[in-house]
């Protein structure tokens, strides 16, 4: 029997900057993250991104990981990598960006916005479905993933250095 994959994007738009991407584009860069993560998921897939400001992404980065500074994404998966099953539903996780910073760090690097969005939304799903960059190996392998993810849709390796 083929189970048929649905896939929802909750998107909370929590802040104001002029840089957001859609929410479309929002649900577009998430999903296709999870399409082309190699990971076998069947099913309604559901997936919430926060978009917040500074002072949010320091509150949550503080009380989850013991860092009292600002970040770009987090990522915070729903159980092990593969998620919690409520039923028919795969609950994957949540993501949060800080638009702020992702602004902040594009013009610092050189990068447009919205690759940068991008780049940040995939980052983050991958993160939900056990991607980590914790070890070198690890590291290199989800940087290889989010660049041919990226690649597949325009968007320049963002690991290449910016002038």
């Amino acid at each position: 029997m083929i189970v048929k994959r649905s896939f929802t994007v909750d998107v909370q738009i929590a802040c104001n900057d002029p840089g957001i991407p859609s929410d479309d584009e929002i649900r577009s860069w998430v999903e296709l993250a999870v399409d082309s993560s190699g990971k076998e998921l069947n099913g309604q897939i559901e997936v919430a991104v926060r978009v917040v400001d500074a002072d949010e992404i320091r509150t949550l980065n503080g009380q989850y990981r013991q860092q009292d500074n600002l970040t770009n994404v987090l990522s915070f998966p729903a159980g092990d990598s593969h998620g919690l099953h409520g039923g028919d539903v795969l609950l994957l996780g949540d993501v949060v960006v800080c638009a702020s910073v992702v602004s902040a760090e594009a013009e610092a690097q050189g990068k447009e916005i919205a690759d940068h969005w991008a780049h940040m939304l995939v980052h983050g799903a991958l993160h939900l479905l056990g991607y980590d960059h914790e070890a070198d190996s690890e590291a290199a392998a989800m940087e290889r993933l989010e660049t041919r993810i990226l690649a597949g849709r325009g968007v320049a390796d963002p690991y290449t250095s910016t002038p």
